[in-house]
């Protein structure tokens, strides 16, 4: 579908301009990130190598947006990056700002964070109009339950023509 060729390059541009500049200027990104950054790196055992983190969700989001923009493995790519903006939602802490312009200027990256997350859920959900796994197992299910109930059938018929013979 023509929408899915458009959106999706659409959807995965800012991501890869993000993660590209999260590659190149690593420094500046540990900086805008705190305390976010702490609480991501202190689990891994990365505190003292942050720029690693920062290069390292830089190289996630390039590679998500390509394969996301190209339409390879959308529904992957689309939870990976996912995954990418939910940590760098949760920088933009409008409600610890006191200065009206910065509270601003953060809620507004906060809300356009949560806009994203919500076309990449969609884009994650999406099947192409191709039935999903779900649908597909549930069919199969009644698939076997059919033969099954079939199978028995002709067991019983052969029985009794057996019996009756």
């Amino acid at each position: 579908m023509i929408v899915r060729r458009l959106a999706r390059p659409m959807l995965a541009a800012i991501f890869i301009s993000g993660g590209i500049g999260a590659l190149k200027q690593p420094k500046a990104h540990v900086e805008m990130s705190e305390p976010t950054l702490s609480q991501i790196s202190e689990p891994l055992g990365m505190s003292d190598q942050k720029e690693t983190v920062i290069r390292g969700y830089g190289a996630a989001m390039v590679a998500g947006g390509t394969l996301l923009a190209l339409g390879k493995f959308p529904r992957l790519a689309s939870t990976v990056l996912i995954g990418a903006l939910v940590p760098t939602t949760a920088t933009h802490r409008f409600w610890e700002e006191s200065d009206p312009g910065a509270k601003q200027m953060q809620q507004v990256q906060f809300f356009k964070n949560l806009g994203l997350l919500g076309g990449l859920m969609l884009a994650a959900v999406d099947t192409e109009g191709k039935p999903g796994v779900t649908y597909r197992a549930k069919l199969a299910g009644e698939s076997i339950e059919r033969n099954a109930k079939a199978a028995r059938r002709e067991a019983k018929l052969a029985a009794l023509e057996a019996k009756n013979g």
